[in-house]
């Protein structure tokens, strides 16, 4: 990622709203596969999404993850899903992990995830999860996932090409050169059922060796890939009892060896690693701070990391960088926007989170953005209107910047 020069940059954090027509077609393809049709819908989504970007203020758009399947107007998991059609050794179940109440318990040494609905947030909340009108998990339409029951290899060759493909075309139109593409990180990709490697430390090297295909793809490509790993941050959630802050670090050590084994030997320039405590709506009381991971995300050999730094959860972590130093080089792109109320951020409030952060590790080194994908969050309105306000803000932060 170069550094800013005369402006700040925007960018968001990857998912955009799919339009009800791609939706649609979508929903179409499981039963009448890729049409030509399809694909014309799919790339003139992407050409439009991406000049609707640049109309807004977005330096660095990407192609709204319109590539990857949205199940419905509301998906909290498309980030992830989109992976089953691209990695062979996965084997179909009935399972939606989002609703599976299963109970794994981990104990001093032995870390181990347990089922979504088992996360200390949604216990601590118990009542309010399962209230269909607080707006917690609300529309959420019911998606199953697979388990790893062979070796895992990458197949999804001809659709990451069709993402690049159709990003490329996008920001042609649009007159724009850089862009890039959401993917899944090999600790994230580890979360899938496992039911053929023996030991953690195989799996999570198996998700790299198959999900590197993919970035490489990507980088060869002349765009950036960012790879969305929750895993970091969001696994401290899922782990029941809550773990000691050292076996919860041995456990997020691994996922960083396993993701720099899969950029071994990629340039660091067209990588950007997105951190974040999960995109649902709810309360998040168990989130760990962010000070006791940073260490360890920084370890990530990226150009540049992305992190949640506007929901009311996390804006205050912002002073982390007042202790950390950013390594020479690397730039931040913190959430300046958040996906998780509806409330329009005002440009002022959005000028003001930038110029914090300017303060602290530098202007030339501040690309704001979202705090996660708008997409299947918040309504398409909405998610623009925000977009909107970021572009603006950022515009008012460089008038005080420069």
């Amino acid at each position: 990622m170069s550094l800013n020069t005369d402006h700040i940059r925007v960018t968001h954090a990857g998912s955009l709203p799919r339009t009800p027509e791609l939706i649609a077609a979508n929903a179409a393809k499981e039963t009448d596969g890729v049409t030509p049709e399809f694909l014309e819908l799919l790339e003139a989504s992407v050409v439009e999404v991406v000049q609707r970007q640049k109309d807004l203020g977005i330096d660095i758009p990407n192609d709204g993850e319109y590539g990857h399947t949205m199940s419905s107007s509301v998906d909290y998991g498309a980030w992830w899903n989109y992976s089953f059609a691209r990695l062979g050794g996965l084997e179909p179940t009935n399972v939606d992990r989002w609703a599976d109440a299963q109970v794994h318990r981990s104990s001093p040494g032995n870390i181990v995830l347990t089922s979504f609905p088992d996360r200390r947030d949604r216990q601590a909340f118990n009542e309010a999860y399962n209230d269909p009108s607080s707006g917690i998990l609300s529309h959420r339409k019911s998606v199953t996932q697979p388990k790893i029951a062979g070796p895992l290899t990458y197949t999804g060759q001809d659709l990451v090409a069709s993402d690049i493909r159709n990003l490329k075309t996008g920001l042609a139109a649009a007159g724009l050169s850089d862009g890039f593409v959401a993917s899944l990180s090999p600790g994230s990709c580890a979360r899938v059922a496992n039911e053929y490697y023996k030991s953690d430390e195989e799996l999570v090297y198996a998700c790299a060796d198959a999900m590197r295909e993919e970035y490489k793809a990507i980088i060869d490509a002349g765009l950036t890939v960012q790879l969305d790993d929750p895993s970091l941050a969001e696994s401290w959630d899922q782990i029941n009892p809550e773990p000691s802050l050292e076996d919860y670090l041995k456990f997020i050590q691994l996922r960083v060896e396993a993701t720099n084994w899969a950029l071994r030997d990629l340039p660091q320039e067209q990588i950007r690693l997105h951190v974040c405590w999960g995109s649902w709506h709810g309360p998040h009381t168990t989130d760990i701070p962010f000070a006791d991971i940073i260490g360890s995300v920084l370890q990530v050999n990226a150009g540049a990391y992305s992190f949640e730094a506007a929901n009311v959860r996390h804006e205050h972590e912002w002073r982390v960088w007042e202790d950390t130093k950013l390594p020479e080089g690397k730039v931040i792109i913190p959430g300046i926007v958040s996906h998780a109320t509806n409330v329009v951020e005002h440009p002022d409030l959005v000028a003001d989170r930038i110029v914090r952060f300017a303060d602290v590790v530098g202007r030339e080194n501040v690309i704001a953005s979202t705090d996660c994908g708008l997409g299947g969050r918040v309504h398409p309105q909405i998610a623009f209107a925000k977009l909107e306000a970021l572009g603006e803000g950022a515009r008012r932060a460089t008038r005080r910047l420069w």
